[in-house]
């Protein structure tokens, strides 16, 4: 995150509530703020779509605390009945009324007549991978590498039972919410999101990858993705960042099992 930015936003909500803004000023402060937090507070960017759904939220909530109080009301109503009614506004009532369907007007107008960009180059949706990648410190090469626990499976069945169960936990706490409780790519948030999360239970996905391979895009997520995987969109974040190494290796045996699909072993030249 840019803590910078989260910081901001939140010393400008507390110089306004140590100053007492009227409850109109607070709204507008709370809805400003979500937004940019929302736009510039993470470094790997929100999808506008997203953006949109959270906001819709806020707006909801901040009318919903308004028509709760009598008071509030009043507070918040006062100002605007002031802005439209008494005489001194009225040169900036009617410099409102003009500039904002103008700026309607000419976002529709340049809307219209943007010029699409076609991109520099086609998008692979499933990219090669690096030679080796390093996560939390150690070094993996992907061309060699496998699921360190996948042997338990057959040494160790009881093992390997917790490990899928551990997978499961993980994967309900952190992924289904795009990739959804069927792995089918269509979680709660997925409608938002552009490019769409990957339906795992496509036999042209994880069917036809190694381990290796989706523990490179899970640890690394959309801002790893090379050159040949953009211009990228994915809301798909590094989970190196917030998973240790044995537990996405644990969600990807899950994936697998949930799915009925087989890895691909590793190719012996």
């Amino acid at each position: 995150m840019n803590w910078w930015i989260i910081l901001a936003v939140v010393a400008v909500m507390l110089a306004a509530r140590w100053r007492k803004a009227g409850m109109l000023a607070w709204a507008v402060a709370w809805l400003l703020g979500m937004w940019v937090a929302m736009r510039y507070g993470f470094v790997v960017p929100v999808p506008a779509s997203v953006i949109k759904i959270y906001m819709g939220i806020v707006v909801l909530s901040l009318i919903a605390y308004v028509l709760t109080d009598k008071d509030r009301i009043a507070e918040f109503w006062g100002p605007i009945e002031a802005f439209v009614t008494e005489p001194r506004y009225r040169l900036l009532l009617a410099a409102t009324v003009l500039l904002i369907p103008a700026a309607v007007a000419y976002q529709i107008y340049a809307g219209m007549t943007a010029i699409p960009n076609a991109p520099f180059f086609a998008r692979t949706v499933h990219p090669a991978p690096p030679d080796s990648i390093t996560v939390h410190g150690s070094e993996l090469a992907l061309g060699t590498a496998d699921n360190p626990y996948r042997e338990l499976e057959e040494t160790s069945p009881e093992e390997f039972e917790q490990r899928l169960e551990n997978g499961r936990k993980i994967y309900f706490q952190n992924c289904f919410y795009c990739h959804g409780d069927l792995m089918g790519g269509a979680g709660m948030y997925a409608h938002a999101l552009n490019p769409i999360p990957t339906n795992f239970q496509d036999p042209g996905t994880i069917a036809m990858f190694r381990e290796a391979f989706l523990f490179w895009r899970i640890s690394k997520g959309a801002p790893g993705l090379p050159e040949e995987g953009g211009p990228w969109q994915s809301a798909m974040p590094a989970w190196e960042s917030f998973l240790t190494e044995e537990e996405m290796w644990d969600v990807i045996i899950f994936l697998y099992d949930f799915t009925d699909y087989k890895p691909r072993a590793v190719e012996m030249h």
